[in-house]
């Protein structure tokens, strides 16, 4: 009986150490890649010529990894404006990518040029692939 005893505990000792040894890995897995979104205040329905709007937006994400970065782009597919992302700011041209300075916060601007019915939709990305749409329409302001 005794010599069993041993045989079952010599078995399960390996399987032990044959387990610890194959279960190990050299590197972590830290996920990077997080789902975000992104919250906006409400803006006016209607907006006159040279008239600006302050569109304030957030970035929310459930975690933070320090080293992705976010991205704009934008297109207007209705009526003329322009986009800034500070009120003296660069003009964002059409389809073109910027940086997001900030992971938070961060506030658009945009500057109507017609006095026709305008809409056009903001990306906002990560370096991950990850994209949220944001739409925006303006009737004609009636004065």
């Amino acid at each position: 009986m005794k010599k069993i005893y041993q045989k079952i505990v010599i078995g399960l000792i390996a399987m032990l150490c044959v387990s610890l040894f194959t279960s190990c890995k050299k590197e972590l897995d830290v996920q990077q890649n997080f789902p975000f979104e992104v919250k906006v205040l409400p803006v006016p329905k209607s907006i006159g010529k040279t008239d600006t709007v302050e569109i304030r937006c957030e970035l929310r994400s459930p975690y933070q990894y320090d080293e992705n970065r976010y991205f704009i782009r934008y297109f207007q597919y209705e009526g003329k404006g322009s986009l800034r992302t500070s009120p003296q700011g660069e003009v964002l041209l059409v389809n073109d990518v910027y940086p997001l300075a900030s992971k938070g916060a961060f506030r658009l601007y945009y500057t109507s040029a017609s006095e026709a019915n305008q809409s056009f939709s903001v990306w906002i990305s990560d370096s991950f692939g990850n994209e949220q749409k944001l739409d925006f329409e303006f009737n004609v302001k009636k004065e």
